[in-house]
């Protein structure tokens, strides 16, 4: 019986000699469950390290492969460079070798961008996270020659970011399918909710390919897609582990159970305030010892805003 279901999973990789390739992301450089960690800050608005690898450790144990640091969820448009490069040396010193850690280098200038990756480098990151630069609205031919310069400032996997609703622009496909062939360029953060753009990355590429969008990833995951860089598995990361586990382990049945008991949690991360307002908010409702501050131009959650945030949690079955 065993035979018979190792047989059933095998597959070419084409559906005909030289045309479309079968995704099967099953053993990603960057693993498949990717926390991008919101920064903690203390009181007088100083990085909170203590809680930070704190955090940092909790959610490895809990069964992340990676972690994203300096990232938007990180609040990384108010981190000075240098604290960006000690959250890197911070991470890496509270999780060592069980978890990569992966820097969040973007700027929309890309010269500070190339400063960047060579920072995160030194400081002993394992990859990099860059997004399309945001606000300048630069063509295809930008946008290609700017990941293509950060891709070759430092020595270290580079994960796309294409996040057209923060960013202004999408990254073309065919962009895209350009960028893959750099050896550096290793994969796709994808929040652009295109799912015949991503399917044809998918059976174009070797890129390893994440969700960008916490609810879409049993559905990323089912096209062949790597996992989920997310920002709900703060605080649900073992429900998020059960789901990716269970797609890999083909059981449809597992997955959609997870996937169901995510919706309401998601919703209450992502929809009610920005996600590191409710990350650090909802951690600290939970009893994870973390400030729920954070930096302007965010705010911290309103009372009606936080009872819409309740209210998800309660729906979810949480008592807080």
């Amino acid at each position: 019986m065993a035979e018979q279901n190792e047989t059933a999973h095998e597959f070419d990789p084409y559906l005909a000699e030289g045309q479309v390739k079968h995704p099967d992301q099953t053993d990603p450089y960057f693993g498949h469950l990717i926390t991008a960690m919101v920064t903690p800050f203390t009181k007088d608005d100083r990085v909170d390290f203590k809680a930070f690898e704190a955090l940092a450790a909790k959610l490895v144990d809990e069964g992340n492969d990676s972690l994203v640091v300096s990232g938007t969820t990180g609040e990384t448009s108010t981190l000075e460079d240098y604290e960006k490069a000690d959250l890197v040396r911070a991470a890496k010193s509270a999780v060592g070798d069980r978890a990569k850690i992966i820097a969040g280098t973007s700027t929309n200038h890309t010269s500070h961008d190339l400063e960047m990756a060579a920072r995160a480098e030194r400081a002993g990151a394992d990859g990099q996270l860059v997004v399309t630069p945001y606000y300048n609205k630069p063509s295809q031919d930008g946008v290609y020659a700017h990941f293509t310069a950060v891709a070759e400032a430092a020595d270290m996997p580079l994960m796309i970011y294409d996040i057209p609703g923060r960013t202004g622009i999408p990254i073309a496909t065919e962009t895209i399918l350009k960028l893959a062939e750099h050896p550096r360029i290793m994969s796709l953060k994808d929040a652009k909710n295109d799912i015949t753009a991503t399917t044809e990355v998918l059976t174009k590429t070797d890129l390893e390919i994440y969700s960008g969008d916490d609810q879409n990833v049993l559905a990323w995951m089912a096209m062949g897609a790597a996992g989920v860089v997310s920002v709900t598995s703060h605080v649900a990361a073992p429900t998020f582990r059960r789901m990716v586990d269970a797609v890999l382990n083909y059981d449809l049945k597992e997955a959609r159970i997870a996937h169901s008991e995510l919706g309401p949690v998601i919703r209450a991360i992502m929809t009610r305030v920005q996600g590191a307002v409710a990350s650090k908010l909802v951690l600290n409702w939970m009893g994870f010892p973390i400030n729920t501050d954070v930096r302007l131009p965010l705010v911290q959650a309103n009372e009606a805003e936080q009872e819409l945030v309740l209210t998800d949690l309660r729906e979810a079955g949480w008592t807080l």
